[in-house]
């Protein structure tokens, strides 16, 4: 785990990473936008990092809510949606606060986790062009969002901290 803040290629920086219960998130909704959701998927102790087209990198699955979409709500269908996972019970794991540069804006992001007992099968499709299993204890690579690795890793660290 690294100290915060980070930074990615793009200027774009974690600047937080706050453990909060589901309900304080809800409350937090109310005050300030929450537009995206982010999924952090566990399997023996390795993370689900998908490769986006669009920004060509290694990232977690997730994205933008819709129109009166909860954030858990948009966890599940982006889950299901970049991944072809479905039907998995996720449970709220915290919020990350971002400073983000094009447009220049403060956003908080609801992350959600699942472990998964057996592998999935993954469904390549125009917005995940690939997929691969990253241990946390592992380097960052080049075409990795920083970002999204620090936040697996916290989330890991905590699934493995409750395994006790």
């Amino acid at each position: 785990m690294v100290e915060l803040p980070i930074r990615d290629r793009a200027g774009n920086a974690l600047i937080e990473f706050r453990s909060v219960t589901e309900d304080e998130l809800g409350r937090l909704v109310e005050q300030v936008t929450v537009p995206a959701s982010l999924v952090v998927a566990v399997h023996a102790h390795a993370v689900l990092m998908m490769f986006d087209g669009r920004r060509r990198q290694w990232e977690l699955p997730g994205g933008m809510r819709e129109a009166g979409e909860s954030p858990r709500e948009a966890a599940v269908r982006e889950l299901g949606e970049e991944t072809g996972i479905h039907g998995v019970d996720l449970s709220f794991a915290a919020v990350a606060e971002f400073d983000l540069t094009k447009p220049e804006r403060r956003e908080l992001l609801a992350v959600y986790r699942v472990r998964l007992q057996v592998m999935p099968r993954l469904t390549v499709n125009d917005e995940a062009l690939d997929f691969r299993w990253w241990l946390p204890s592992e380097p960052v690579s080049e075409d990795t969002s920083p970002l999204d690795a620090e936040i697996a890793r916290r989330v890991a660290r905590s699934c493995r901290d409750e395994d006790g």
